[in-house]
């Protein structure tokens, strides 16, 4: 079985992110840029079905500009066999809405045929938390979203999810989509020698017009701004004067 991992090129996110001084955006500029935390879960994820025998290759996709072939790299040394990268923007600051990403994904899965889809269940750059969701329909496939845990029975997935009251274990046909919540694994580190592996690792370059694809934005930012800065707490010495405060405040 094959198994797709798409993958994201994002600001890392150990890096706080600035906002352009015309809040036209957010400013990239000399900015560390990484793998999508929830990617590289299911990376790891897809790698270690790999080792227990239930996946035969996997293929990691990044669709973007051409510096995703980094993020790809990281993947191939994590495990992955292979890479596909769709460039379809020039400019880093150009996102490619989650429609045009599940389009172009459906074109390369019609392309590859494999079992299982492993995405992140969303981006922390733009967190739409839509691509794995439209894959599925597009590609008319069950979907288990949200996975702390994944489970391969025959031509089934057993997926937990977590969902707001708790967790709920669902059983879904494959083919299927899934993506992955923080808690499904811990990702690997990379070793030096599998980095240097990775670069001998083939990684096919590809556009939106091998697909069919037009990636015309339909989503316009009109403007981004910083969330506004927390007011300062108040220090009190006694309970008394605790519940004196907040009743001043109406929440008790």
């Amino acid at each position: 079985m094959k198994v797709i991992v798409p993958v994201k090129r994002v600001i890392d996110y150990n890096v706080k992110v600035r906002v352009k001084a015309d809040g036209s955006g957010v400013d990239l500029a000399n900015v560390k840029m990484s793998m999508n935390p929830f990617d590289e879960i299911s990376v790891e994820q897809a790698i270690r079905m790999k080792e227990a025998g239930q996946a035969d290759e996997v293929i990691a996709v990044s669709i973007g500009v051409k510096q995703a072939q980094e993020t790809l790299r990281t993947a191939l040394a994590m495990g992955a066999d292979r890479a596909i990268l769709v460039v379809a923007a020039d400019d880093v600051h150009n996102d490619i809405e989650p429609l045009t990403v599940a389009k172009i994904l459906k074109a390369i899965v019609d392309e590859e045929q494999p079992g299982l889809v492993l995405c992140g269940k969303q981006a922390i750059d733009n967190d739409m938390n839509a691509t794995g969701q439209m894959l599925a329909a597009l590609l008319g496939w069950s979907q288990a979203t949200f996975a702390s845990e994944v489970t391969i029975e025959g031509d089934k997935a057993v997926v937990t999810r977590e969902v707001d009251g708790g967790l709920q274990t669902i059983k879904v046909d494959m083919p299927t989509v899934v993506t992955v919540d923080l808690r499904l694994n811990e990702p690997r580190y990379a070793s030096l020698p599998n980095i240097m592996k990775a670069k001998k690792k083939p990684l096919d370059e590809k556009t939106p017009e091998d697909y069919g694809v037009d990636v015309s934005n339909r989503l316009e930012i009109v403007k981004t701004s910083e969330p506004e800065a927390r007011s300062a707490g108040i220090m009190v010495e006694t309970v008394d004067e605790l519940v004196a405060k907040l009743k001043e405040a109406g929440a008790v």
